[in-house]
């Protein structure tokens, strides 16, 4: 919100020092963002000049005049200028040489077209006070030649400008920013709403108007100027105000309303009314319907839209942008002017829908005061039959379907309870009072009315926040409390710290993601319609439109960013993140239990909201593209396989503390992978998670690289680790025994190299598969797996009958559980 000093000054004596009005701005919460003093983006002489003679230059392609102008010294100037909307004997603003305008554009004496141009006569864009660039900018009679002009075109002036919290809606205006500075600073405060005399509603409307939605729309205020002139302009003042809060000019009737806006926060919208057609109605829109909007789009309406519509269709999108068939034009000559009270809810919702974030709607979603459409409809048809002459009809048209207002108790002590400070009772009461508040007390506690200007004004709490903040935050002892003394991480904490170290160490980056997916996400997976993935838990609010739920895996997301990375040409990309799922619990329906700040919830209350609190276990996820071991002149590299997200997932569980002997990992077919390269990961023999390579229309679908890989485990399923205790190191040598089986191609090796640590038995202190060969001398179907057996004794070296024995025990348990052979 961009806003001049001069125009606060109406109705609070504003200070104009920077270095006192941003920190009485910042004391009442508001930030200042950045104060511009306009007399500082003009450096060097700027002066009024009348012009004594124009002698028209001929022979160029665009006309140019060569003016003498009197600017207050012995002889007047030879300037050189290209506009010709002045005359003899008008006052314009001069930029003698030594002037710099903003651009940083230094104004020299120069020869051009033949004539010496010492100056330069100024625009209103050139001067940064306007959009205008047509025309020179002529002034009123009155200034003298060789008069400073900055006060003349307001370069005198100071503008602020604000960034208000969405909490602070009242803000978006003139009124509420100079009430602030009042609360601030301690001066009087003269309320603009205060000047205007709204007209009362007649039994005869301004238009007949009819409001369907009295949720949508609870008040509904018009009125009807007849007569305008058409073509007449904005007076310089407005046009000036109205640049400096950063909004174009464009028509009187267009600048009435936005000015209006500006000053008292009412946005307001102005129709031609001899453009509507029959009876006009407030409604929800209805399906199929279209409206081509002011900035010239057509939109797709929604039945959660709220519009205005006539007997030719829908005319404007309420609260947010009024349609081309009514719009004023330079032939209007009827306004009807509205000004109305609509929900932020459903103006909030339309206005993300159609991605069309007006200065009405920005204003209205934040909550607008519902007293003022009489007001600002009365200021704003004082301003056109003035400005733009025409007659306001007596006929007054006001549905009025507000609720009264709500009453909210606060006990007197807890503003001093929260805050630390001692709040008297009288000091409470002042307090709210100044705020706006009707204050009314009941025993130990106070009855409080807020202001129509205040909607973020509900709790407790919030009149807590407001007697603070007037109080003064800088009163608010700035102790910090002294923390109890805690037990440290959880064993969950440091398993999942440990977990992330380990994925770290071995080569992949951490990625933190929004824990959204959407339809698409889930579709792209190619998970079955019945997977329990599926079933998501939908935000009320979501804020994308596109992800509107809960993740039930962590793969959507990380998909997600290593599609973005690849997309931004990393080629080799292993990313990893540890994260929470959400579950909805089976069976439950309803709506959760509504718990205000007031006081504590009930353990009834709190038993069950908890049942509707979704499960959220605790997964690792990875994903793998590109070459794990990049190529080079030490040979070809290696790209990204299955293999490396089986291996990653047991990075992840001996990190988690669980032995190898634990971990089994079997072929398996679940959706997102490849049904001939996913292994089920099993801890104890229960299934934890999957990994392997995803599935080619996967890959295609999420435009992944192919042969793109995952793994996911759940970790909260994986049984916490023991105190381990410190293994015992035998001094004695170790008898080390290579043993060749040979077994059907579809054994796993996981299967071979389990049953031979069954059987060898405790002698047995490492066993690590080293080959693997399939080929004639094996037989068709058949593979050989060569595996390095490791015997040690803790008290003894072992003789080679006891290692050889503890060998063919380990073949004979592995012939038994999966046929295999001595390879000859």
């Amino acid at each position: 919100m961009r806003v001049p000093v001069s125009w606060l000054r109406e109705f609070v004596a504003a200070p104009t020092d920077p270095a006192t009005l941003e920190p009485a701005l910042v004391r009442v919460g508001l930030e200042v963002e950045e104060i511009t003093d306009l007399a500082s983006t003009v450096t060097g002489p700027l002066v009024v000049g009348r012009v004594v003679r124009i002698t028209e230059l001929t022979g160029f392609k665009k006309p140019i005049r060569h003016c003498l102008v009197e600017v207050g010294e012995a002889e007047p100037r030879s300037i050189v200028c290209g506009a010709t909307n002045f005359a003899e004997g008008d006052l314009v603003v001069v930029a003698l040489p030594g002037a710099v305008l903003p651009g940083g554009f230094a104004i020299a004496s120069r020869k051009t077209y033949g004539q010496l141009s010492d100056g330069m006569i100024c625009s209103g864009r050139e001067l940064g006070i306007s959009e205008d660039h047509a025309g020179i900018l002529v002034l009123p009679a009155g200034p003298r030649p060789g008069e400073d002009a900055r006060p003349r075109v307001g370069l005198d002036d100071v503008v602020v400008e604000l960034n208000i919290t969405p909490d602070r809606g009242y803000c978006f205006s003139v009124r509420g920013i100079a009430r602030e500075l009042a609360h601030s600073l301690g001066l009087p405060f003269t309320d603009p709403a205060s000047r205007y005399a709204p007209a009362v509603a007649t039994e005869r409307p301004a238009y007949p108007l009819r409001v369907e939605d009295t949720v949508g729309c609870d008040r509904y205020y018009g009125r009807l100027v007849r007569g305008t002139d058409p073509l007449a302009p904005s007076p310089e003042w407005m046009r000036r105000r109205l640049t400096q809060a950063g909004v174009r000019a464009i028509s009187l009737a267009v600048d009435i309303t936005n000015y209006v806006m500006l000053e008292l926060g009412q946005p307001m919208h102005a129709f031609d009314a001899g453009a509507l057609r029959g009876e006009v109605v407030v409604r929800r829109a209805r399906p199929g319907e279209r409206l081509t909007t002011l900035d010239g789009q057509e939109r797709a309406l929604d039945p959660g839209d709220l519009v205005i519509a006539d007997d030719s269709g829908v005319i404007s999108l309420a609260a947010i942008m009024g349609g081309r068939t009514t719009e004023v034009s330079d032939a209007t000559t009827d306004v009807l002017f509205e000004a109305a009270h609509w929900d932020p809810a459903t103006v909030a919702r339309a206005a993300r829908r159609h991605r069309l974030p007006s200065e009405a709607s920005k204003r209205f979603e934040r909550g607008v005061d519902p007293v003022l459409p009489p007001i600002a409809a009365a200021r704003a048809v004082a301003l056109l039959v003035e400005y733009g002459g025409g007659e306001a009809t007596p006929e007054v048209l006001d549905i009025d379907h507000r609720r009264p207002a709500a009453t909210i108790t606060l006990e007197e002590s807890l503003p001093a309870r929260r805050a630390g400070v001692p709040y008297p009772p009288e000091r409470v009461v002042a307090l709210l009072a100044e705020v706006g508040c009707a204050v009314a007390p009941a025993g130990d506690r106070l009855e409080v009315t807020p202001p129509t200007w205040r909607p973020d004004l509900t709790d407790p709490a919030d009149l807590v926040e407001e007697v603070v903040r007037l109080d003064g935050y800088d009163r608010v002892p700035s102790l910090l409390p002294l923390a109890p003394a805690g037990r440290g991480l959880t064993r969950q904490q440091r398993r999942r710290r440990t977990v992330g170290r380990a994925l770290a160490e071995a080569g992949y980056t951490e990625a933190l993601n929004y824990p959204f997916v959407g339809p698409a996400d889930l579709a792209a997976l190619g998970l079955p319609a019945d997977d329990p993935r599926r079933a998501v838990l939908r935000l009320v609010n979501p804020i994308s439109e596109q992800e509107p739920a809960l993740r039930t895996s962590l793969l959507p997301p990380l998909l997600a960013t290593l599609r973005r990375n690849v997309g931004r040409g990393q080629r080799e990309v292993a990313l990893f993140e540890l994260g929470a799922v959400f579950r909805p619990r089976p069976g439950v329906t309803g709506v959760p239990p509504r718990m205000g700040v007031e006081e504590r919830p009930t353990p009834a209350q709190l038993a069950t909201a908890e049942g509707f609190v979704p499960e959220q276990p605790w997964h690792a996820a990875v994903v793998l593209a590109g070459d794990v071991e990049p190529a080079g002149w030490w040979g070809g590299g290696r790209p990204a396989g299955w293999a490396d997200a089986v291996e990653a997932a047991r990075t992840v569980l001996a990190a988690a503390g669980i032995a190898a002997g634990r971990v089994e990992v079997a072929a398996a077919e679940y959706a997102p992978w490849h049904p001939g390269r996913c292994a089920e990961i099993r801890v104890d023999g229960r299934a934890v998670g999957h990994a392997g390579e995803l599935h080619p229309a996967v890959c295609a679908s999420a435009e992944l690289p192919r042969r793109t890989c995952a793994m996911e485990l759940d970790l909260d399923a994986v049984p916490l680790a023991e105190v381990v205790a410190a293994p015992a190191i035998s001094a004695f040598p170790p008898a080390l025994i290579d043993v060749a089986l040979v077994v059907g191609a579809e054994v796993p090796a996981a299967s071979v190299q389990r049953a031979l640590a069954s059987g060898a038995g405790d002698l047995l202190e490492a066993v690590r598969l080293f080959d693997v060969y399939a080929g004639a001398q094996v037989g068709e179907g058949r593979k050989s797996l060569a595996y390095k057996l490791t015997f040690r004794a803790p008290d003894r070296t072992l003789t080679v009958e006891e290692a050889v024995a503890a060998r063919d025990a380990a073949v004979a348990e592995a012939a038994r559980a999966v046929g295999a052979c001595l390879r000859g």
